[in-house]
C-alpha cells in the first residue's frame, strides 16, 4: 500500500457501520477490501445495477462473488437511470445512483448504515476541476468533489480523494484481487474519459504534483464556498426563501445572484446557468408594479413570480414547491 493510500484510510474515520458504494471496478474494490480489513463486520457492500449498458449483469455477478468470499453483506438495488428531456444522461444517473444508495445503506441490512463511502480519487478530482474550468464554473465548480457532507441522515465520505487511482490498481494487483473493468471508461465520446487518457499523462509530464496542487486549489474554493453559503444564508434571513423581491432588490446585485443561487440549489436541486441567473436579476430589478409578470427558465424548471415573492417549479412532475 503506498503511503498516499495508507495516510487517506488512517485519517478515514467514518461513524459505523459502513456501507461502500461497490461497483466492483477498480476503485471500489480497493476501497471496499480496505475498509473490510480495517473494521472487520462493521462494512457494508451496496451496488447499483443501472441497466443502461450488457455488461451490468457480469458486474452484479462479479460483486456478488467477491462479497460472498469476503463474507460481506452486500444490497442490490436495480434502477432505470433513463435520463427526462433536457437532463443529462450522466445528471440522471448520479441522481438515481444517489437516492438508490441512501435507500439501500438506510434499509437494507439488520443493522442501517451510519456512513456510506464513495471511491471516488485524485484522478476524479483533477476530472471534476478540469470540467468545471471547461464550463466556466464559480467557486462551487471549482470546489469540486467535497470529501465529506451530511445528507438524507447519513454522512456520505470519499476518503480517497488524495489517493492517484494508480495506487489503488497497484494494491489490488498485490493482493491478487479481481476487479472488473467498465468499459464505457475507454469511450472518448465522453469528455471526462479524454481529458483522463489525453490530458493527465500531458499534465504528469509537465506537472507532476498536480494532483497534490489541484486538490489544494479546490480546498481553497471549498472555503470560499462556505463563506458565501453563510452570506446566503444571512441574507436569506432578510428576504426569507423564497426571496421576498423587494427585500431581494435592496441587496448588491452580487448578494443577490449568490442567494438565488443558493435557494434553488438548496430548496430546489436545480443549478442555473449564467445567463439566465443575468436574466432573472434584470427582471428582479424591473419588477416595481404588481402587475410586472416573471417567468424565466433556471436549471430543471422556471422562476416566476407570485405576489411578492418569487417561485420555483418544475413542469415536469407537476408540483410547485416553495
Amino acid at each position: 500500500m503506498t503511503p498516499a493510500f495508507a495516510q487517506a484510510l488512517a485519517a478515514f474515520s467514518p461513524q459505523l457501520p459502513l456501507a461502500v458504494a461497490y461497483s466492483g471496478g477498480a476503485d471500489s474494490s480497493a476501497l471496499l477490501r480496505a475498509c473490510a480489513q480495517r473494521w472487520p463486520g462493521q462494512v457494508l457492500a451496496v451496488h447499483v445495477h443501472h441497466g443502461l449498458q450488457a455488461a451490468g449483469d457480469d458486474f452484479l455477478q462479479h460483486c456478488q462473488s467477491v462479497c460472498a468470499q469476503l463474507a460481506i453483506p452486500l444490497a442490490v438495488a436495480r434502477v432505470d437511470a433513463r435520463h427526462c428531456p433536457g437532463q443529462s444522461p450522466e445528471e440522471a444517473a448520479r441522481q438515481h445512483r444517489y437516492a438508490a444508495l441512501c435507500d439501500l445503506a438506510r434499509s437494507h441490512f439488520a443493522q442501517p448504515a451510519a456512513s456510506i463511502a464513495l471511491a471516488q480519487h485524485a484522478d476524479d478530482q483533477v476530472e471534476t476541476l478540469l470540467l468545471a474550468l471547461s464550463r466556466g464554473a464559480g467557486v462551487a465548480g471549482l470546489a469540486a468533489m467535497p470529501a465529506h457532507w451530511q445528507a438524507e441522515g447519513l454522512h456520505w465520505h470519499r476518503p480517497l480523494l488524495a489517493v492517484p487511482g494508480q495506487d489503488l490498481r497497484r494494491w489490488l494487483e498485490q493482493m491478487q484481487a479481481p476487479w472488473v473493468e467498465d468499459p464505457s471508461n475507454a469511450d472518448e465520446r465522453f469528455t471526462r474519459n479524454r481529458i483522463r487518457h489525453k490530458l493527465l499523462p500531458v499534465l504528469e509530464a509537465v506537472f507532476p504534483q498536480f494532483r497534490t496542487t489541484f486538490a489544494r486549489s479546490c480546498a481553497h474554493a471549498a472555503q470560499a464556498k462556505g463563506l458565501l453559503e453563510t452570506l446566503a444564508q444571512q441574507d436569506a434571513a432578510t428576504t426569507g426563501l423564497p426571496p421576498l423581491i423587494a427585500a431581494l432588490q435592496k441587496l448588491p446585485t452580487e448578494r443577490q445572484t449568490n442567494l438565488l443561487r443558493y435557494w434553488l440549489l438548496h430548496h430546489h436541486g436545480t443549478t442555473p446557468s449564467t445567463a439566465q441567473i443575468q436574466a432573472l436579476l434584470v427582471q428582479i430589478a424591473a419588477c416595481r408594479t404588481r402587475g410586472h409578470h416573471i417567468q424565466i427558465k433556471m436549471g430543471s424548471g422556471f422562476v416566476c413570480r407570485k405576489g411578492a415573492n418569487l417561485y420555483w417549479y418544475n413542469p415536469q412532475v407537476l408540483v410547485q414547491k416553495p
